[in-house]
């Protein structure tokens, strides 16, 4: 007895070959112009779309400007960070330095230290009080 499992391949076969056969009759009824329809269509819709590219280039370059300027800030407001952070640097140096410098001057100008700084010079602070010179031409 033959299965009728085995027979079905045999028969799908039978049937792609008669689908494809009706598709290809069916495509060679199909009139040449609707063919070609079908063709001009598309060729207008990529016309158009192409069209709509090239209508749309100004604004494909002003978004790019746009791209380029914000980009390019970017970079400046680093840089400009930067350069901010190394003059707080520089000040803050600065302000040590001055208060150090500032400290010694206070410290040199005491008196003790000054008669110390000037001994060697053979100067000495006076121990009496100095004299007063007045100019007895000009009272008169």
């Amino acid at each position: 007895m033959i299965n009728k499992k085995q027979e079905r391949p045999s028969d799908s076969y039978r049937i792609c070959l008669f689908t494809n056969q009706k598709k290809m009759a069916e495509e060679n009824k199909i009139p040449a112009d609707k063919k070609t329809r079908g063709q001009q269509k598309r060729h207008r819709r990529k016309l158009m779309y192409n069209k709509w590219i090239v209508k749309n280039i100004p604004f494909y370059f002003f978004i790019s400007a746009i791209a380029i300027v914000y980009i390019a800030n970017g970079h400046y407001a680093d840089k400009t960070m930067r350069q901010i952070n190394t003059t707080e640097k520089n000040l803050k140096e600065m302000e040590y330095e001055f208060k150090t410098v500032k400290q010694e001057v206070i410290f040199r100008s005491k008196e003790s230290e000054l008669a110390k700084a000037v001994e060697p010079l053979g100067l000495k602070p006076l121990v009496v009080p100095p004299l007063r010179i007045v100019d007895t031409l000009e009272e008169k």
